[in-house]
């Protein structure tokens, strides 16, 4: 079976995949941290921002926002908590779906989010379903592609795994045109001894979210690359395991018990959505994108809550960590784009302050 296979049993499988396992793997007791473990206020600048997106989309009655791999649903609960009580209008207009595979995730998520779930302001949802994207919508996803199966390509082919004496091993057969033409277009071609990904699974989807958004923006930050990066000689092999908050290049270690990650491919993404009419905007580097929102109101959706000088050190400390070259600002990118949007408004939003033209590629 191809490497991609391989990835999807590990991380999905309803029985034994990582995610449908019932231990915790997000934050200190997991096997990685995500923005929104670190503190509440990125979850609130989004809420900042997704309520600029309402503004530009002409403030509609009803708007959907769509988020994609929730984990357990803190991310949510900050910008429904923060928006309730900073833009009431915005927050009567939304109704949030979560789209999440895991059973046992989902279930934390109907927790986690009880009271507005009761309340009808959520749903959660283990796959899309017609008609939800009819109505104006902001699609949002934090670390979403990362987690997407790739093709593993050498020189010597594309990677596949079979059984010898109940082990796995590593064989390399013909490269199939489309993945051939994927690296191509987005990507380079491995040199050496070297192993590069093709994203296709992800490609595919972003394309199809593009095609089903009549009107609106997505939202996707993570860890990724470019085109012109990886002529540049970077990212170049990025396949990781995660594990008790340490990295292993070895994905085969524990099969249904690590996180198997790759790094995204935004050039691929860009031009996916573009295929499907939508404009996007330059990438930016989380912190690019989290100070151009902040700058607003000089980070009060951060510190509006402390009352002593040691709680300000501390928000401090955590704001610090989301938007640093040292901590997670440069390390994740954000890629926004849209469809059916004035480029007048588009130019209004904070987030994207610091640059606003079409992404390279």
């Amino acid at each position: 079976m191809p490497f991609s296979r391989y990835m999807e049993m590990c991380l999905y499988d309803a029985e034994f995949g990582y995610y449908s396992r019932s231990m915790e793997q997000f934050g200190k007791a997991g096997d990685f941290y995500t923005s929104s473990d670190v503190h509440a206020v990125f979850g609130r600048l989004l809420a900042r921002q997704f309520e600029e997106m309402w503004r530009a989309l002409g403030s509609p009655d009803r708007l959907r926002l769509l988020e994609l791999g929730p984990g357990r649903g803190l991310f949510t609960k900050d910008v429904l908590d923060w928006s309730e009580k900073k833009w009431p209008e915005f927050f009567r207009a939304i109704t949030y779906t979560l789209i999440e595979k895991s059973t046992s995730l989902r279930a934390r998520l109907q927790s986690t989010l009880d009271r507005h779930v009761r309340a009808g302001k959520v749903e959660v949802a283990p796959e899309m379903r017609k008609g939800l994207l009819d109505e104006p919508t902001i699609i949002f996803g934090n670390e979403f592609f990362d987690a997407f199966p790739v093709e593993v390509v050498s020189a010597a082919g594309m990677l596949h795994l079979e059984a010898n004496e109940n082990r796995l091993q590593e064989t390399f057969l013909p490269v199939p045109a489309k993945v051939d033409e994927h690296l191509d277009r987005y990507s380079v071609r491995p040199e050496g001894n070297e192993r590069l990904e093709a994203g296709l699974a992800a490609y595919e989807a972003m394309r199809e979210l593009a095609k089903l958004t009549e009107r609106g923006f997505v939202i996707f930050i993570d860890y990724g690359y470019t085109r012109e990066e990886q002529l540049a000689g970077r990212h170049r092999g990025t396949v990781m395991a995660y594990r008790g908050h340490s990295t292993s290049a070895n994905p085969y270690e524990a099969p249904g018990e690590q996180d198997i990650t790759a790094h995204v491919n935004f050039s691929a993404l860009a031009a996916a959505a573009q295929l499907e009419r939508m404009q996007v905007e330059k990438l930016l580097t989380q912190s690019q994108f989290l100070m151009g929102i902040g700058e607003v109101n000089q980070f009060a959706d951060a510190f509006e809550e402390c009352r002593l000088p040691q709680e300000q050190a501390k928000v401090a400390l955590q704001l610090k960590h989301l938007v640093t070259p040292i901590g997670m600002g440069e390390t994740f990118h954000v890629l926004v784009a849209s469809k059916g949007v004035p480029v007048e408004a588009r130019e209004k939003l904070s987030g994207l302050k610091f640059g606003f033209s079409q992404i390279a590629h």
